[in-house]
């Protein structure tokens, strides 16, 4: 008898155990999986960015702790890109990343409240926020999807890739094809002049200027202009060209969405004239004389450098 009540008391532990045992297994299977800042990628269309993200083996460091505040290139941000392979892969994407801090849009608005911020980035570089009502910008950029949540940080989407800075402004020229012609003026400027008039010494080591960098063709353009005296760079009295490389400076750091229709003071002194700003056509004239034949477009903006920020335009313009 007491056998049996010995084996009833087995059965009933046992299906007791196994009731736990099934409960538990039901919970794990009913526990949603973990959000992360990798899965809000993946979830809201940004899957260029989150196949880049995984061929850089980056998803378990995003899988993390964190937090993380990402800027997240939407898929029309890569059309045309060749992405960088390898440790270039690797520095592009964290460029994009804060770690230690989640930032919500309305909290990076707090921060910067309508002034330029500088901030660090997980690759060691850094970017400038400019954030108020009028939107939450990062090296010009503008962020055009805020506040996707995740566990471990936010993601913010934006329509253009970050490119880190590779150097200073003359080096960013050096490396970028189609500024030989700057360079070259630069260059020429600058053999044998000391302080302010060794433009590339300016160029190279102050800090938070700006630079409208006129192409190789918009050089051309101006030489085959028949009311231009000079043919090429070098019949161009130094004096002359040093002022014309002036007035394509401005000596504080001016991202595309810092830029206002009107006068902006260069640093030769003068004013250049913007126009178009909130359109996708900005524009920048000089004197006017016939030597500019119209305004130079903006062509491409916010190309970073450890020292400022350039914008690619179509002409050269002439104080």
């Amino acid at each position: 008898m007491k056998e049996m009540l010995f084996s009833k008391k087995m059965l009933v532990l046992a299906a007791s155990g196994l009731m736990l045992v099934a409960t538990g297994c039901k919970k794990d299977k009913d526990d949603p999986a973990p959000n992360t800042v990798v899965n809000a990628v993946v979830n809201n269309g940004y899957s260029t960015l989150a196949t880049l993200v995984t061929n850089a083996g980056l998803v378990d460091a995003l899988n993390g702790t964190g937090p993380f505040t990402v800027f997240a290139p939407n898929n029309a941000a890569f059309t045309g890109v060749t992405a960088p392979t390898g440790t270039a892969l690797t520095n592009l994407l964290t460029y994009h990343v804060i770690s230690g801090q989640g930032l919500t849009a309305s909290q990076v608005i707090a921060l910067s409240n309508g002034n330029l911020i500088k901030v660090n980035m997980l690759n060691g570089d850094s970017v400038f926020v400019r954030a108020s009502s009028a939107g939450v910008f990062v090296n010009g950029v503008q962020v055009i999807q805020a506040d996707l949540s995740a566990n471990n940080g936010l993601v913010h989407g934006i329509g253009r890739i970050l490119q880190p800075p590779v150097g200073n402004i003359v080096a960013t020229a050096v490396a970028t094809p189609g500024f030989d012609s700057l360079v070259k003026a630069v260059t020429r400027v600058s053999a044998g002049a000391t302080g302010a008039d060794n433009i590339a010494d300016v160029l190279s080591n102050t800090n938070g200027l700006t630079v409208f960098a006129p192409t190789n063709a918009a050089f051309q353009a101006l030489f085959a202009n028949a009311a231009f005296p000079f043919r090429n760079i070098d019949a161009i009295p130094v004096a002359t060209l040093r002022t014309v490389l002036r007035h394509h400076v401005v000596t504080a750091r001016a991202f595309s969405n810092d830029l206002r229709n009107g006068n902006l003071g260069m640093a030769n002194g003068s004013n250049a004239v913007v126009a178009g700003v909130g359109t996708s056509a900005i524009t920048l004239s000089g004197s006017g004389t016939v030597f500019n034949n119209g305004a130079a477009n903006i062509a491409l903006t916010n190309i970073m450098a450890r020292n400022g920020v350039v914008h690619v335009i179509d002409k050269v313009i002439i104080p």
